[in-house]
């Protein structure tokens, strides 16, 4: 029997145990698979355990090992891949109801890459439907139920990459690989107290994943701490000719040993709108960060329409990416009732309208890029609100609130960080900041400069070295 402080050790801390054999690969694959089926159903988490890869993949691994052949850090280290990733002849479902025999012959590249770090495969994970692009408006959005944070089985994980995020909050995976066109892995990490690392756009090949929105989809890690999803993009980034959008390489292995003190921007207004307990985690953070940076406050963030040119482009191009589900009618087997009739609209999107979006882009990429070029990286919460309830639509008013004011809707509005990283492909991070009501994680997100990616993680593992949010474990 595997003690449980395993389950939530971190990768070099499991990687230890598995060179000084103290620990096989075979012993900690069965304990993620027994974890996976106990505990995953119930956070709606998991759709495929991949038994017979995971064992194959953890004896090979045991092998190499014994006979001095290192692969690296995620040698014999168990993780799982969000449900859009191509595996072979296992199940890849998209999240979606019509697509649940989906079989492909070919693994997704993070998959094979992966396969070539020593990392052992031991599920798919759930999603939201589709990825969300189909404009979904419930928490029960996927075939396998809602997803579930493993700090409330009654709210919310997230989405898209829902199953990924509470897989690794609940210490089913060591670390999971999902998706983000426009917030699919910071949410996810914000409302499951994990460490969500979104690239650079081009920076992880998406050859083998389904394709949403080709000018904005990025894969890339979620895990327990900054220093573990490094590890990760590691092995996973680097050119690929089968994906045009890669080029560039991302190298990591020892943890930063910087003695410089950062640079960063706290953005003005970025606890407008928050909830109390977002706000009050958010200075909290502000406040650990003066040890390690000095801080310039009320940064002005380019107020620029960065969610509706988001909103476009996915209505433009993941009208046509999942065109053949639309149009034969399966989308009427999908579980929630938006995304049944949402990708019609899509379809009537015009080209004019999109290409605007696309031109709007490039200017309002120059000017976050001429913001950010004064900082290591800028500030704000991930998300300024906690997790919303299963069972509640989204845009439903919460139980006692009244509606906003004719003021309040046309006055200042908090920055626009996701869509605006999303839509000029920058590199992000979010980090466990604390707990408010209901024993709901609060998040801090990190945003920089186009491949940043190694100041953004010495950023996040300074703070994490501050903090212990990242090393807390949810009541399962």
């Amino acid at each position: 029997m595997i003690a449980e402080d395993v389950f939530f050790a971190s990768i070099r801390e499991q990687a230890a145990l598995l060179r000084s054999r103290k620990l096989s690969a075979v012993e900690l694959a069965e304990g993620c698979l027994d974890r996976l089926e106990r505990l995953g159903p119930r956070l709606g988490a998991v759709v495929t355990l991949t038994r017979e890869r995971a064992l194959a993949q953890a004896h090979r691994a045991n092998q190499e090992l014994l006979a001095g052949h290192d692969r690296g850090p995620l040698h014999g280290i168990p993780y799982g891949a969000k449900d859009l990733l191509a595996t072979r002849g296992i199940p890849t479902t998209w999240g979606a109801e019509p697509l649940r025999q989906q079989v492909f012959d070919h693994d997704a590249a993070v998959v094979e890459r992966l396969e070539q770090a020593g990392a052992v495969l031991v599920a798919k994970l759930a999603m939201v439907e589709l990825a969300g692009g189909l404009g979904y408006n419930n928490p029960d959005a996927s075939f396998t139920g809602p997803g579930r944070t493993p700090w409330n089985p009654d709210y919310w994980s997230g989405g898209s990459s829902s199953g990924s995020a509470a897989a690794v909050a609940a210490g089913l995976v060591s670390f999971a690989i999902g998706s983000e066109t426009s917030g699919s892995i910071l949410t996810p990490s914000a409302f499951c107290g994990t460490t969500g690392l979104r690239p650079t756009y081009g920076l992880v090949s998406r050859h083998g994943a389904m394709a949403l929105c080709w000018t904005l989809d990025k894969l890339g890690p979620l895990a327990r701490s900054a220093d573990d999803a490094a590890l990760v993009l590691a092995a996973i980034a680097g050119p690929d000719p089968r994906d045009p959008a890669t080029g560039e390489s991302f190298r990591y292995r020892e943890r930063p040993q910087t003695t410089r003190r950062f640079r960063l921007g706290v953005l003005k207004d970025a606890t407008l709108d928050c909830e109390a307990d977002v706000k009050s985690s958010f200075e909290h953070a502000t406040a650990a960060l003066r040890e390690i940076a000095d801080l310039e406050m009320d940064v002005a963030f380019p107020d620029l329409p960065y969610r509706e040119a988001v909103s476009l482009i996915v209505d433009a191009e993941g009208g046509a990416a999942l065109r053949p589900l639309i149009e034969s009618g399966a989308v009427r087997q999908l579980q929630d009732a938006s995304d049944r009739v949402g990708g019609y609209a899509m379809l009537a999107t015009r080209a004019a309208d999109y290409l605007d979006a696309l031109r709007s882009r490039v200017a309002m990429r120059a000017q976050l890029d001429k913001l950010l070029s004064r900082f290591d990286a800028v500030i704000a919460p991930t998300r300024t609100r906690l997790a919303p309830p299963i069972g509640r639509d989204f845009d439903a008013p919460s139980p006692g609130s009244p509606p906003p004011s004719s003021a309040e809707a046309s006055g200042p509005r908090p920055p626009a960080t996701i869509p605006a990283g999303n839509l000029a492909g920058l590199p992000a991070i979010a980090l466990p900041s604390g707990f408010g009501r209901d024993r709901l994680p609060t998040s801090l997100q990190l945003l920089g400069r186009a491949l940043s990616e190694a100041r953004l993680v010495a950023v996040a593992d300074g703070y994490q070295q501050l903090t212990d949010w990242h090393r807390r474990r949810p009541p399962l």
